[in-house]
């Protein structure tokens, strides 16, 4: 009881600055909800559902406090794919975002939420500014007074019979929306934001002058009904890996965010708890007929900005868009879709990531080609295989740079400084010879390794030395008993000397240790090279015949 009390006096210690936060988070999260609403294909009314269900669920059971959640450029352009390959199909829409926070749930459960610290940046700005663009293509149609086509492809096809059949007084709309959004004075914008004055202002214009443009239309008032969506199971055959790239999307975005947010507040998120917290966020907003979302980078900022630190921040939001739907909704109807274009334009521009963008001349080779892989994948293929692709390719490139610092030697011990051992040696015709393997020793660089083998061969001791290796994965340790088996195939002696405890507990599980022999198992390679140089004495000793004497 007492741990309940201490969390919510804890909720509420910083009030009057969650509720400035939650307050202005809301009024920019308003134009943006509506306007992602529509370009989901949707609706505006499934966009705010969307921001009332999946900010509200997401600040009481995520794991960042100050975040704010709700539809964003990625999910929303995930979400028209799915509805422009399923027009009409809201059943299976609405399932999808439903098994899409599910997903999120289990994911965060199995505590995978920490694996976004390993996406490489160049996936990130490739990803992110290939969302941008996606969104800046498809708001042409829209800001002309046309239908959107669907996808970047398909309206860059069209662009020449677009311009021969636009609306002129949407266009005229749709560039006064773009100069407001893009050009507001800095004094203006800490007190009102731009796109909330080009909601009101351009939407009041427009119905006094009785510009006849493509409108929202009406939005339900009240709140919406529950539904559980039903669907067949052939359908769900279909549902699944699109609820996976939602689920997947929706966590790289959130995680991001949590990401900023905890560079803002000097906090530490939660990973995992808040993939939970979106996913029930999700799957809730699913039930009541909302669009999936995730934490919104530019909302958080906003209401951190304004003196949000707690998850009550986010509650207020949602309860703001919540009052603004039961009290405004029939107003909304109102709005031209080219003011929403217009605001989802400058929205996409504020998506491209323009850091990377301006050391790009300066940047390494394989980080930009992995970005540009990205990047195209993204805006003319599929959104989850661009990062896949990249995340792949950026493994396999630096463990391509990885091998290059690897390194291997060898050492052949024929000659010696002792003039007895020499005589040994040159009686035997033994050879000793050490292979010193230094860097990391793995997939990418055993094939180096085995390579050199035939280069062994002739040896009658072989000492591998792998004091230099920081550890090992399972590619090496299967190189490593390809090479022992060989040799022991021609007859040599090996001797295996290692860094440590923990690599000799590793090779023992994986069975080397039991093919080579606990005795030739060394942790000092002079050690190594002293046990073989004892062997061949006794063995050439044990060769030499001895000395007969003469009769006078």
């Amino acid at each position: 009881m007492d741990n309940y009390m201490s969390k919510f006096k804890n909720l509420f210690s910083n009030f009057k600055g969650d509720l400035f936060g939650g307050i202005t988070a809301g009024v920019i999260a308003l134009p943006l909800a509506l306007a992602f609403g529509v370009a989901s294909g949707v609706g505006a009314a499934a966009g705010l559902y969307g921001a009332i269900f999946v900010g509200l669920f997401a600040s009481i059971f995520g794991g960042t406090r100050p975040q704010i959640s709700g539809p964003t450029g990625p999910i929303t352009v995930v979400v028209a794919a799915i509805v422009a390959s399923h027009p009409g199909n809201f059943k299976l829409i609405f399932t999808t975002i439903l098994l899409a926070g599910l997903f999120q749930i289990i994911l965060g459960i199995s505590k995978v939420g920490n694996f976004i610290r390993f996406v490489p940046y160049p996936v990130i700005s490739g990803f992110m500014s290939g969302i941008g663009v996606i969104i800046i293509i498809l708001q042409i149609n829209p800001l002309l007074g046309l239908d959107v086509q669907g996808t970047p492809i398909k309206t860059i096809l069209n662009l020449g019979e677009v311009f021969n059949s636009f609306n002129l007084q949407s266009l005229i709309l749709g560039i006064a929306t773009l100069i407001i959004v893009f050009f507001t004075p800095s004094k203006i914008r800490l007190v009102v934001p731009p796109s909330l004055i080009a909601l009101v202002s351009i939407t009041i214009v427009s119905v006094l002058l009785g510009f006849n443009v493509n409108r929202i239309g009406e939005i339900p008032t009240g709140l919406p009904d529950f539904v559980f969506p039903v669907v067949s199971i052939e359908d769900i055959v279909i549902i699944v890996p699109l609820a996976i790239t939602v689920a997947i999307l929706g966590a790289v975005d959130s995680l991001l965010t949590s990401l900023v947010s905890d560079s803002l507040t000097k906090e530490t998120h939660n990973s995992d708890k808040e993939l939970v917290g979106q996913g029930i966020g999700n799957m809730i907003s699913a039930l009541f007929g909302g669009i999936a979302g995730a934490g919104a980078t530019m909302r958080t900022v906003v209401n951190i900005k304004t003196g949000g630190k707690t998850q009550l921040a986010g509650i207020i939001h949602a309860l703001f868009l919540l009052a603004l739907l039961l009290g405004a909704a029939p107003l909304a109807s109102h709005i031209p879709m080219a003011v929403l274009a217009g605001i989802l334009i400058k929205v996409g521009f504020d998506i491209i990531d323009y850091k990377f963008i301006k050391v790009i001349n300066h940047a390494p080779r394989r980080d930009l080609a992995v970005m540009i892989l990205v990047f195209a994948l993204t805006v003319f293929d599929d959104l989850i295989f661009a990062v896949g692709a990249g995340i792949v390719l950026s493994c396999l490139l630096f463990a391509s740079r990885i091998s290059r610092k690897f390194k291997i030697t060898i050492d052949d011990y024929q000659q010696s400084t002792n003039q007895k051992e020499e005589h040994i040696e040159e009686l035997s015709k033994y050879k000793i010879r050490m292979v010193n393997i230094n860097g990391e020793f793995f997939f990418g660089s055993t094939s180096r390794v085995l390579t050199r083998v035939d280069d062994l061969l002739g040896t009658q001791y072989l000492i591998i030395n792998c004091e230099s290796i920081p550890d090992m994965d399972i590619s090496a340790v299967f190189a490593l008993e390809d090479i022992i088996v060989r040799m022991k195939d021609k007859g040599i002696k090996v001797f295996l000397v290692l860094s440590g405890k923990e690599v000799t507990k590793h090779l023992l599980r994986l069975g080397v240790m039991k093919l080579i022999g606990r005795d030739n198992i060394f942790y000092d390679k002079c050690e190594a090279v002293q046990k073989s140089r004892e062997m061949i004495s006794v063995k050439v000793n044990e060769n030499v015949p001895a000395k007969q004497e003469v009769s006078a």
